[in-house]
């Protein structure tokens, strides 16, 4: 299914002196790599919401620490569809060191589909068809990765 990465470079205060990141970070930086997913498929988040009145909102995750990675060096972030549901998604998320794919982390998010009432409350809906077609499609392109690293990586 489709899949996606991006690359972010560790700042100051998401890891600690002995290269653990912060359980935060790691939400964040799927979240990031997630939301720069949907706008190489051309169907922004901000969009979705200002035009569609419907969002992706959390509903479950789960991130375990896997390597250290220190300031100033170069993650690679990846979310791969899991599982796509009536008005469920669920996500993989992998992030690697970019100089030897080393494993920083792994986890799973499960976002909901909802529908933005007029009051601002939310309510299940049904993925689109529209959005489960970009989701079964073919994984837009992601910056090009060095051959072995890739071959390492199974990317």
């Amino acid at each position: 299914m489709l899949s996606y990465w991006r690359e972010h470079v560790v700042t100051w205060g998401e890891c600690d002196p002995f290269g653990l990141v912060y359980y935060p970070h790691m939400l964040a930086w799927f979240n990031d790599t997630e939301h720069a997913l949907w706008r190489a498929l051309g169907h922004p988040i901000e969009d979705m919401i200002a035009r569609d009145r419907t969002t992706f909102v959390m509903g479950e995750v789960g991130f375990r620490f896997t390597g250290p990675i220190r300031y100033g060096e170069p993650v690679l972030c990846r979310v791969s569809v899991l599982h796509l549901g009536r008005s469920s998604l669920k996500w993989g998320s992998e992030c690697v060191a970019a100089r030897d794919g080393a494993p920083v982390y792994v986890g799973s998010a499960t976002r909901v589909y909802a529908r933005i009432n007029d009051d601002n409350s939310l309510a299940a809906a049904p993925i689109s068809d529209a959005l489960r077609a970009l989701l079964e499609g073919p994984s837009p392109p992601s910056a090009l990765l060095p051959a072995a690293l890739a071959a390492k990586l199974g990317w």
